[in-house]
This record gives structure tokens, sequence and C-alpha cells, in this order.
């Protein structure tokens, strides 16, 4: 379960992800299930209003785990471009989901397995074009 407070995200982004969500077969998908209750609170803006630190699609993202202090860092991206690329995560993970649309400070939570949750810090946003 991740965070449930309000995201924001660009034009751009929230029309790529509602077509890639109704191009999704019409079974429980438990990834779309989660990224489609992002999309439903979102604040969505167009892409000269996000904040420059905001968790976009194809942004690279630094987290830290905060139970461990280890730091991470992935590309966020569709599901058809995680090239099986360590560094990349699908936007239908519980994490890629859970990471759209924070901003660098924030913490949020998911469950890793039924019973586990991991809570991390977003530390660092970069933009493919930086």
């Amino acid at each position: 379960m991740a965070s449930e407070s309000p995201i924001v995200i660009t034009e751009r982004d929230f029309e790529q992800l509602e077509a890639l969500l109704n191009s999704l077969p019409k079974y429980n998908h438990s990834g779309a299930c989660r990224l489609m209750g992002g999309l439903q609170r979102a604040d969505v803006v167009a892409c000269d209003k996000l904040a420059p630190n905001t968790v976009t699609m194809h942004s690279r993202v630094t987290f830290t785990v905060l139970s461990t202090g280890e730091t991470f860092t992935y590309t966020l991206v569709y599901p058809q471009d995680t090239d099986g690329c360590a560094d990349k995560i699908s936007v239908l993970a519980p994490m890629g989901s859970a990471l759209l649309g924070m901003s660098v400070g924030q913490e949020i939570e998911w469950f890793i397995s039924t019973t586990k949750t991991i809570r991390v810090r977003i530390d660092a946003v970069k933009y493919p074009e930086q």
C-alpha cells in the first residue's frame, strides 16, 4: 500500500498512463489498480508548472530505505521499456507506481509482501534531459 497522499503529474504523463491502462487486459491486474488509484488522486499540471524535484516518467530517482539506510537509483519507465535492466522500474510495479508524482524529501511506504512494508525517502530526481 503506497502513500495515499495526492501526487502531482504532468498532463502528458497522465494521458500516456491513461492510454497504458486502457490498453491492458480487463482482468484484475494489481499494478494497474495501484496506478489507477494514483491517477484518480493526481493533481495534473502543465509541464512548465511542475516542480523540478518531482518524479515523472523517465526520471531517475534516488531514494533511501529508512530501515536500512541503503540508497538506490532507478529510472521510472513504461512496462515495455524495462529491457530487463536492473536500474529501470516499471510504473506498474509496486515501487514504480508508489514513486510516481512524489517529490524530493517526501517519504512513502508500500507493501513488499503480504505482511511487510518498506518506507523510503526521495533524495534526488534527475530528468533525462539533465
